[in-house]
């Protein structure tokens, strides 16, 4: 296990009670005493500290441009960046299949390390050192990131599409859920009973694989970025 002095310096916090930062990096898979709660408040904390800054950096922007900023700044794969810059994979502590299977390079378990992280820091002194640390390790994307430039996910489309024609909503419905815990595949069917269409959609997470049968649904009926 590498030396957690080192992660502190990177993050630019040092902890009073270590034992904190200790469980922000423990999977479920080592232990009882895990990540996950953690996970559950940092992902809170983090929305709101990423929502201030895009607001306050671009007063213009819409509520829809802001919200798809946020899901472009909040998703596991922006994650899992930020861990892979602070090289969180040396620090994770996993079980034994975890680790066997390359856990610590894992998107999921990545970006749930990096959530955890911040209610940590939380815990350990206040929301005001939490928001500092979300604001230095996701400066580099905050800056970067332009509202406006942001594309509409494929299940706003299809409703924008379909509420613009004054038809029926889709119908999500999860078919079957495949897989261990920490690497599910879902089905999901997306029911659009105007067009008499339906569609499915695998992925990694509900949220995917739903989004994967709204993209086949605007691919069958040949429309792209509204």
């Amino acid at each position: 296990m590498a030396d957690l002095k080192r992660l502190q310096r990177n993050l630019g916090y040092e902890f009073k009670d270590e034992s904190l930062l200790t469980q922000s990096l423990t999977h479920r898979s080592a232990g009882a005493k895990n990540n996950e709660r953690l996970e559950f408040l940092g992902d809170a904390i983090l929305g709101f500290e990423v929502a201030e800054n895009l607001c306050r950096l671009h007063p213009n922007a819409s509520e829809g441009e802001l919200s798809r900023a946020r899901a472009q700044l909040v998703k596991r794969e922006t994650l899992a960046r930020v861990a892979r810059r602070l090289e969180l994979g040396e620090y994770l502590y996993l079980g034994t299949g975890e680790l066997r299977s390359g856990g610590q390079t894992r998107d999921s378990i990545l970006s749930d390390a990096v959530e955890a992280i911040i209610a940590a820091v939380f815990m350990d002194d206040n929301m005001d050192s939490a928001r500092a640390l979300v604001r230095r390790i996701l400066k580099k994307e905050i800056q970067e990131i332009s509202p406006q430039e942001q594309p509409k996910d494929s299940k706003t489309q299809l409703q924008e599409y379909l509420q613009a024609r004054g038809k029926s909503l889709p119908v999500y419905k999860v078919i079957s859920v495949e897989g261990n815990a920490h690497e599910q595949e879902f089905q999901v069917e997306c029911k659009v009973n105007s067009l008499e269409l339906t569609e499915l959609g695998k992925g990694s997470s509900r949220r995917k694989a739903e989004q994967q049968a709204a993209a086949n649904v605007l691919q069958k009926i040949g429309v792209e970025n509204l």
